[in-house]
């Protein structure tokens, strides 16, 4: 019989401490800061160079001369890493490769989030502003943090972790009030970055360095917003800490009862962070992981495991409490049920597309051409790889927590998706719901990476058989040599993507009505001297706006069709254009 996929170490590689010497145990406690480290310090250092990059961001030449300088950075840090990675792969002990192969690891993964920082940088050369300037999203942060400086008034029901980082960042660089849109500027830069080493870190806490950095990448680049890069990241820790927190639920009787309270209480407050960093997610996810917690829970070991099961658990809800309290509050006092009313492209196309999403801003795209059909029923050939995929991690690796994590979440995250669509013509709401698109493709990549890591396990474990077909013969050195070949495809895979991630946000007119238009008008508002820009677009630029945040008013009971020409309006939403009205 194969092993099952938790049968082995999950923190650490396989004979990655096996160096031998007196020391080797306090080598091995030092491995893991040696490797986060390595991840946050490549993940900030491919930013800062790009600040060397001098071209004309607003003007596509000098876009495509700032993309090609990101792909040259990157390869000057990362294919010296994938060289020693492959020379070890082939030449000298497996446990001095290994060892290598947890670093590079991380390393690539801070990279991956890094490139898209960079690319970041290159796009606000020249301008102190957020992509966003003073427009959209970004402006309602930082209003949300000019009301905590101000006022000290949380921002209603939305999350407060990241406006207060704003308004910290502030008023110890930019002097409080008026730097909020600087203090972005700065953010989205640094979390963009460090969104790689979280995820790969988060990972870590289950799977080995290949697997984890494999999720890392695929999720980093194909999820993250650096215009908000808090509410992704935040997705891609949720679902590796709950599948560690269920883990350890359920094996809550081999700890003391003084050790299950301390742990419950660190996985508490840990999700209470994320609560407070961006919490739309928990309630996606909540269905499923909810039943799967009470599946974990050790009903049956006996009386003391129950005991110890429920102190993990209560101190964990305490520790939650005790850190989201600021938020739970808000909740409480407004009452979670706020209407979103807002609709945009991805409201208007087939709900049963969960590949791809696009903004308010879809350029020339609309419901008649996006998404584009594939050739079997509809799929692409990347949809079918990802179901066949989950398919595979559902069917040969159940007995993994973060596989049943990943389908609970994706299960749930599905019946609430399409009761929010049912009822949408009725409610006239929206309630975020094109935002199960992304946790739903989140799983599926999960599933398709742990599926094909339960294969790889099964087809080792029958080559070991002394029946299989070798004989017993084990093959170590082909092994690591082909999860070396795997990381050099993640790192093409994160510069290729990285580009196209990036390219998406280089500054464009608004007229064009894409992504681009964030990064634009962070060209267009003036510096604190008064001037413009270096590269600004335009010979008038805004002057600095200090605004505070307040909740909007819902005063129609009707869907706001966004990203709409007037005359559409009663053919896609039901009723004519509000400007309209006499």
């Amino acid at each position: 019989m194969a092993p099952s996929l938790t049968s082995a170490p999950t923190g650490a590689d396989e004979g990655a401490g096996n160096t031998g010497g007196a020391g080797r145990p306090s080598r091995r406690r030092l491995l893991p800061p040696a490797e986060a480290a390595t991840a946050v310090a490549a993940s900030l250092v491919y930013p800062w160079i790009c600040t060397t990059v001098d071209v004309d961001p607003v003007v596509r030449i000098g876009q495509v001369s700032g993309l090609g300088a990101l792909q040259l950075y990157g390869a000057l840090l990362g294919l010296p890493l994938l060289a020693v990675l492959l020379f070890t792969a082939h030449r000298g002990p497996l446990g001095r490769h290994l060892l290598v192969r947890r670093l590079v690891c991380a390393a690539l993964a801070g990279l991956a989030g890094g490139v898209l920082a960079g690319g970041t940088v290159i796009a606000l050369h020249g301008t102190p502003w957020p992509l966003g300037g003073q427009d959209g999203d970004p402006s309602t942060l930082v209003a949300m943090a000019n009301s905590m400086m101000h006022a000290h008034h949380l921002p209603g029901v939305y999350p407060p972790g990241f406006p207060a980082a704003i308004a910290l960042w502030a008023k110890l660089k930019y002097g409080g009030l008026g730097g909020g849109g600087f203090a972005l500027h700065d953010l989205q830069i640094v979390c963009t970055a460090l969104a790689g080493p979280a995820a790969y870190l988060a990972w870590r806490l289950l799977l080995r360095p290949v697997w984890a950095l494999a999720i890392a990448v695929l999720s980093v680049i194909t999820f993250l917003d650096p215009i908000r890069p808090y509410s992704h990241t935040a997705m891609i820790v949720l679902l590796p800490v709950t599948a560690a927190a269920l883990r350890r639920l359920a094996r809550a009787g081999e700890l003391s009862t003084r050790a299950a309270v301390l742990r419950g209480a660190g996985y508490g407050a840990g999700f209470g962070a994320l609560f407070l960093w961006y919490s739309g997610w928990f309630l996606w996810s909540a269905p499923g992981v909810l039943v799967l917690a009470l599946a974990a829970f050790p009903w049956r070991a006996g009386r003391a495991a129950v005991l110890r099961a429920l102190a993990f658990a209560g101190s964990a809800v305490a520790g939650f409490v005790a850190v989201g309290s600021p938020l739970l509050y808000e909740l409480v006092r407004f009452g979670a049920g706020a209407p979103d009313r807002y609709a945009y492209l991805g409201v208007y196309a087939d709900p049963g597309y969960v590949l791809g999403w696009a903004t308010d801003r879809p350029g020339q795209l609309t419901y008649h051409n996006w998404p584009v059909p594939g050739e079997l029923g509809g799929q692409t050939g990347i949809a079918v790889l990802l179901v066949v995929g989950a398919g595979l991690g559902v069917g040969l690796g159940l007995r993994h927590v973060a596989v049943r994590v990943a389908a609970a979440t994706l299960a749930g995250s599905w019946l609430l998706r399409f009761w929010f669509v049912s009822a949408l013509e009725r409610t006239q709401t929206v309630q975020l719901y094109p935002r199960t698109t992304w946790i739903i493709m989140y799983c599926l990549i999960v599933l398709g990476v742990l599926g094909a890591m339960a294969a790889v396990q099964r087809g080792s474990a029958l080559l070991r058989r002394p029946d299989g077909p070798l004989g017993g013969a084990v093959l170590p050195r082909t092994r690591v040599q082909l999860a070396a070949g795997l990381v050099c495809s993640l790192a093409l895979f994160a510069a290729m993507g990285g580009s196209w991630s990036v390219n998406r946000y280089m500054p464009e007119d608004p007229q064009a009505g894409t992504m681009g238009t964030d990064a634009w008008r962070a060209h267009t508002v003036k510096k604190l001297d008064g001037s413009c820009p270096e590269h600004s677009p335009v010979k008038q630029c805004e002057d600095i706006d200090i605004a505070f945040f307040g909740p909007g008013q819902d005063l129609e009971d009707k869907l706001w069709c966004g990203a709409l020409p007037t005359a559409e309006w009663p053919v896609v939403c039901g009723r004519p254009a509000p400007w309209t009205k006499g």
